[in-house]
């Protein structure tokens, strides 16, 4: 349906989850109908990575819909419950190579403030291992930012590789001193359905980011857009991103998902 230049990467997609149990091969169905070449998919705990693995390796095939990829980490919100055994295991995925990235990381301190200092020993255990097998970092944050950037920070300046420690902070919106570090560390923003909300705040606080900076994704089955919100959010919905992204930015959709799309494939290390 779509001509090459204007296909779209979904950087981050739960869709292992059981709310696409019954429909998994519509939503997939539909992501293709939408012009969606790969999905990403960031684990959340060690059973996650082998469902994401496992997802991954039936649907490789650019020429049956979009191409699955899995990452390895352990979701802030997940460490709570997880142990240093749980931390091994991610460490033994990182090197296996059909995992692209490390993730999802980074801190949230919106429902539980008790284990601030696991989240930030498990966090800095990610950025290390990132830079050790030399694969991108995606982080989340929740209420965290000025943690989160700092701890990313130390761990540029103390690593032997800090070139490695990059990646993207998914679900980006702001506010803007974060957006300013955030560049200066040299890591992407992932733009999702946030970005559409009416009076969200989000374009505002991503305007100075360069559109070379800024990859797409949903977060589904989370933040779904306008005007999908309150409903179950999927990977085709990455296309009314950039239909705003460039709505925004006055640009055409083609430009946006070219340049979106080719941030994504060089920072994942993704084939055309």
């Amino acid at each position: 349906m779509y001509p090459n230049g204007s296909m779209l990467i979904d950087t981050h997609a739960h869709i292992f989850l059981e709310q696409f149990e019954t429909d998994f091969d519509q939503v997939l169905e539909r992501a293709n109908g939408a012009g969606i070449s790969h999905i990403l998919m960031p684990a959340i705990d060690v059973t996650s990575i082998q469902f994401c693995v496992d997802l991954a390796d039936k649907h490789g095939d650019p020429h049956n819909g979009p191409v699955l990829k899995a990452m390895a980490g352990i979701h802030p919100s997940s460490v709570q419950a997880a142990t240093d055994e749980d931390m091994q295991a991610v460490r033994e995925w990182a090197t296996d190579p059909r995992i692209i990235a490390i993730g999802e990381t980074g801190l949230d301190y919106y429902w539980d403030r008790s284990f601030d200092d696991k989240q930030h020993a498990f966090l800095r255990e990610h950025i290390r291992l990132a830079a050790e097998v030399d694969k991108p970092l995606v982080f989340h944050d929740r209420e965290a930012s000025d943690d989160l950037v700092r701890i990313v920070a130390e761990e540029k300046e103390r690593s032997p590789h800090p070139e490695r420690i990059r990646g993207v902070f998914h679900c980006f919106g702001g506010p803007a001193d974060h957006t300013s570090r955030v560049k200066q560390l040299g890591f992407h923003m992932g733009i999702g359905g946030t970005y559409t909300f009416k009076n969200g705040g989000v374009p505002d606080a991503t305007a100075t980011v360069p559109l070379d900076r800024i990859i797409l994704e949903t977060d589904s089955p989370y933040l779904t857009p306008a005007p999908h919100r309150g409903k179950r959010n999927e990977p085709s919905y990455v296309r009314l991103v950039a239909e705003k992204l460039a709505e925004v930015r006055g640009l055409s959709v083609d430009e946006v998902t070219r340049i979106t799309t080719n941030n994504a494939k060089q920072l994942f290390g993704l084939a055309d």
